[in-house]
């Protein structure tokens, strides 16, 4: 069913989107915009479609809420390791093999899938029935994710994400290690000309992406390295390290498996994805502004291959 909310406003001036995002801040300024033009807010019982309206103090506004939209997904009763939940947010673990969001190739299984079976309270984005999905995480990445439940909790952690005040800590088990401990990657990233499932550093266009590294072992033939991302490109890590000369081990597209000695190739036995583990994550809180940290250890097979290298290579 819709819901109304009846407001009376305390400023002068103001279009009207601006004082209902004043006074109604659990909705973005975006979802207002788009319910005054579609006719849902009536101004002392007019309607009015024009976001910039002027109005006064005294004015009484009255907006008017559909129910949410279906888009589609669908619920999907699948394994969900949430490590934190409140009316705002999810956090959770994904595991390595699970795509985030439905598209022409996944349809279902997905992270999405598996949240809206999971979760109650989802208030919804932009009208829709659906999670606000902030980052994302590769198909074959582990590791920590945030998702928001709410337009105005979505719109915080996007903030927060474009400012890099979100710390986002990787592990990742390579082929070879540089002798420098450590070191910082600033470029732009675009699809390579010769493949579209791939990224490479490119001259012009492209994205900015910064990685901050450092080894953390040097295990014969192999690496750990810790990346911090101040940006959260498309596989960023992974070109990054790639094109360092150490791509990661596991990795189908940047030369992760076919490149690793043998002793290393019988490591990876039964591996099925990039050893890349999304390892720490914190946040303000969209609403209380709280800092919020999550940890979350590499998966089993990350650490077997792991466990092996350290045996055969670390020193005495």
């Amino acid at each position: 069913m819709p819901t109304s909310q009846t407001i009376t406003l305390t400023e002068d001036g103001l279009r009207l989107d601006r004082a209902l995002v004043s006074a109604l801040p659990e909705h973005s300024r975006a979802r207002l915009q788009g319910l005054i033009e579609e006719g849902a807010v009536t101004l002392n019982g007019q309607v009015i479609t024009k976001v910039s309206h002027r109005v006064s103090a005294g004015d009484e506004v009255t907006l008017t809420i559909p129910e949410l939209r279906a888009v589609g997904l669908v619920a999907q009763d699948l394994d969900l390791d949430v490590l934190y939940e409140d009316e705002d947010v999810v956090v959770l673990y994904k595991t390595a093999g699970m795509v985030v969001h439905p598209s022409k190739g996944h349809q279902d299984g997905t992270l999405v899938n598996a949240l809206m079976h999971a979760v109650d309270d989802l208030a919804g984005i932009g009208g829709e029935e659906r999670p606000g999905i902030v980052h994302r995480l590769d198909k074959g990445t582990s590791g920590v994710m945030i998702v928001a439940k709410r337009d105005d909790a979505h719109n915080a952690l996007r903030e927060q994400f474009t400012v890099h005040s979100v710390d986002r800590v990787y592990l990742a088990v390579t082929l070879g290690a540089p002798s420098l401990d450590a070191g910082r990657i600033e470029n732009r990233l675009g699809r390579a000309a010769n493949d579209r499932l791939r990224f490479t550093a490119v001259e012009h266009d492209g994205r900015k992406a910064v990685t901050t590294w450092k080894v953390m072992e040097r295990l014969g033939p192999c690496g750990l390295f810790e990346c911090r991302l101040e940006t959260g490109r498309t596989h960023q890590v992974r070109v990054h390290l790639s094109e360092m000369g150490y791509p990661i081990l596991g990795d189908p597209l940047y030369r992760g498996r076919r490149t690793a000695p043998p002793p290393v190739v019988a490591l990876l036995e039964g591996v099925n994805h990039q050893l890349l583990h999304a390892w720490k994550l914190a946040f303000d809180h969209p609403r209380t502004g709280e800092r919020l940290s999550f940890e979350r250890p590499p998966p089993e097979d990350f650490m077997r291959v792991l466990r092996g290298l350290r045996a055969q290579y670390a020193p005495a």
